[in-house]
């Protein structure tokens, strides 16, 4: 029963996408990318992860993470995905300095910055929460070199203007969409006319593969900009307090793309550094959810190693 409903599901998704995109065919045994891929080290004699990880400015558990790497053994002739972050840096999303304006509070800046008020007071050595115009803040985490991620920038924007009730976030969990076509707004339109969900789309954000929207490219559903439960498992709690991330694929049948596991990677670790800063945030997959339910996000999603990058 729980194979014919997957094939009903798929199969629906397939005619609503392709309907709203029109047709792709894919080559056989894999997806046609639409991006160039990530930069790949082959490893060589002497090679080792935490050299690697060095050299191109990255860290080691973002190397075993989108190399779905158990362990930090390599072999002489392995093909390593070296994070695009890891290759050349963008500009930072997030000023590291705020300079007051009129109206601006010091709890109102805090809010902006994703902060807390003591943490600005901190780091820049206030007494109370009275501030002048003109004067200059330190933003506390804003050197972070997350905050550069290419991948995060729209992300980073958005956030900055939401206002994000402490303790309303418990849980982030990882999906795929178990098919190789579709973007945030193609799913949004599956969710409400098959599922009849008035708020759309079930996820928070969904992380392209490249052919309905960019590799790697995060994409904002709005229960993430107006801050509404997610719809993406069956357990009641975990949608009124888990924040949903569909990354689109199949990964039952094959890999996720690097980029798109460095993607996920970026915005679970903001989530939790930044946004959910201070705060006990769970990190699982689907199908630890909804056990017996589900094999999402696949076989082939690297969820050992992104347990190991987000332990509870």
């Amino acid at each position: 029963m729980h194979n014919l409903r997957m094939l009903q599901r798929r199969t629906f998704l397939k005619k609503i996408v392709l309907a709203g995109t029109g047709a792709l065919l894919l080559p056989a045994g894999g997806l046609l990318w639409a991006q160039d891929a990530a930069t790949v080290h082959v490893v060589q004699r002497g090679d080792t992860l935490s050299g690697l990880a060095q050299r191109y400015n990255v860290s080691v558990a973002d190397l075993r993470v989108v190399n779905n790497l158990q362990s930090d053994v390599i072999r002489v002739g392995q093909r390593l995905s070296i994070p695009r972050s890891g290759v050349a840096a963008a500009a930072s999303a997030l000023p590291s300095v705020h300079v007051v304006q009129r109206g601006d509070t010091l709890s109102g800046i805090a809010r902006r910055y994703q902060t807390t008020i003591a943490e600005i007071q901190q780091l820049n050595g206030l007494q109370s929460t009275r501030i002048t115009i003109g004067q200059q803040l330190r933003i506390p985490g804003a050197d972070d070199p997350l905050l550069r991620s290419p991948y995060l920038a729209n992300v980073i924007q958005a956030t900055n203007n939401l206002r994000i009730e402490r303790g309303r976030w418990e849980h982030i969990v990882g999906h795929h969409s178990a098919i190789e076509r579709g973007n945030a707004r193609t799913y949004d339109r599956v969710h409400r006319e098959q599922r009849g969900m008035t708020n759309g789309l079930a996820y928070h954000f969904v992380i392209g593969n490249g052919v309905d929207s960019g590799l790697g490219q995060i994409e904002i559903g709005n229960r993430w900009t107006q801050q509404l439960q997610g719809g993406h498992v069956r357990n009641h709690q975990v949608n009124l307090t888990g924040i949903g991330i569909c990354v689109v694929g199949n990964f039952e049948e094959r890999h996720p793309h690097p980029q798109q596991i460095e993607a996920f990677t970026h915005l679970v670790q903001y989530l939790r550094n930044h946004v959910l800063r201070g705060q006990r945030v769970r990190f699982a997959v689907h199908r630890e959810i909804d056990q017996q339910h589900t094999l999402c996000p696949g076989r082939n999603f690297p969820t050992r190693a992104l347990h190991r990058r987000f332990p509870s």
